[in-house]
């Protein structure tokens, strides 16, 4: 290993020693004292693998883009030790965190000042920017029996809602979480997102199939400030 890789890894684990570990349906977005999100990018032809505890079993591995076609990035919950991460990533856990070794060398890192968190009670979505709340929307939330999941997760993609029917929008901004519980009959997937509507009385209201409802201009401007990658937490 390079002396430059060297320092570029002892940098990094220096910034994740003292976190615990915890299970994505508990964990608050790890920030850092200087207010950032680690992100964890899979490099272009890169595989990674995803194990389901520190040093544990291979449960998958994931490539370099997301089914939709975007980089994948995987948002950094938390770590064990200096070397494992835990990360959310669709598909794998069942909403729980997978594992990733922080000297993969299919990995490269970034941060990023914006983190989003949803609170279902008060069916708001705020947006932080360096730890602090700088926007706040009203957003619709799951309806009774297929509620909005709960815990810490990543955007993983950006999408024009156009391209997909005009129910979602002018922008889907697609979510590691999946649904457990999805309305008898439902064919449009399992995965979360935070999407438009064609009812703007959704809006404050349990109304979705547990994906969060926002306006055309809240969209907006999500997809201006929150990169691929961005921690979004959802609570109770």
């Amino acid at each position: 290993m390079t002396q430059r890789k060297l320092a570029a890894l002892s940098s990094l684990l220096a910034v994740l020693l003292g976190l615990c570990a915890l299970n994505a349906s508990t964990a608050s977005a790890r920030v850092e004292r200087d207010g950032t999100h680690l992100i964890a990018y899979v490099q272009p032809g890169s595989t990674v693998a995803l194990r389901t505890s520190p040093a544990g079993r291979v449960a998958g591995r994931v490539g370099s883009m997301t089914p939709f076609g975007s980089d994948r990035a995987l948002g950094v919950i938390t770590s064990r030790g200096s070397r494992w991460l835990g990360v959310t990533e669709a598909g794998f856990g069942h909403n729980r965190l997978v594992w990733v070794d922080a000297q993969d060398a299919g990995l490269q890192f970034a941060r990023t000042e914006v983190a989003l968190v949803a609170d279902l009670s008060s069916r708001t979505l705020v947006v932080h920017r360096d730890g602090a709340a700088v926007r706040r929307f009203r957003v619709g939330v799951g309806r009774p029996g297929s509620p909005t999941p709960t815990g810490s997760f990543a955007v993983t993609d950006k999408l024009d809602g156009g391209v997909y029917g005009s129910f979602y929008g002018c922008c889907i901004i697609v979510l590691s979480a999946v649904q457990p519980h999805l309305p008898p009959g439902w064919r449009g997937g399992n995965r979360v997102a935070i999407h438009g509507t064609l009812s703007s009385s959704d809006f404050g209201r349990a109304v979705s199939a547990g994906c969060l409802h926002a306006s055309a201009s809240a969209l907006r401007y999500l997809m201006r400030v929150a990169p691929i990658g961005a921690t979004v937490v959802i609570r109770p």
